[in-house]
């Protein structure tokens, strides 16, 4: 391996840990923001106000760290991404709106939760990764 090969690993791997801190930062503010109100702060609505910026100013990190993260792969690995990304977005529209209908309509006894949607995309996303990287071998 040359020079540069060697190099882009080990960007792709710096990039890679800073996407899994801010990814794992955001999931905590996401769980302080949800539960914090009931568990620790008794619903003080100044408290979940400042919380909610807080997940929101992560959540910016972690969307530009992936950016960063995307921008520095090589070629074939952005179109491995790209392809899943477009497939989750794909999966999280329509399968955003069949979900919001089908409660709308009655049709499932309970309500249609975000958190749902949210795991459908990223399992989605995770597994376009995986069959693209296959395909692509």
């Amino acid at each position: 391996m040359d020079a540069k090969t060697n190099q882009r690993e080990a960007s792709t791997r710096k990039n890679t840990w800073h996407l899994a801190y801010w990814t794992g930062s955001w999931v905590l503010t996401v769980a302080i923001a949800t539960f914090g109100p009931e568990v620790i702060w008794d619903y003080n609505s100044g408290i979940s106000l400042i919380f909610i910026l807080i997940n929101a100013i992560v959540g910016i990190g972690m969307i530009l760290m992936n950016r960063k993260y995307i921008n520095g792969l090589d070629e074939l690995q952005k179109k491995v991404n790209t392809d899943a990304m477009a497939i989750a977005f794909g999966v999280g529209v329509v399968g955003g709106m069949s979900y919001s209908i089908l409660d709308i309509t009655n049709v499932i006894p309970f309500e249609a939760e975000i958190s749902f949607l949210i795991m459908l995309v990223g399992i989605t996303y995770l597994i376009g990764v995986v069959v693209s990287n296959i395909r692509y071998r």
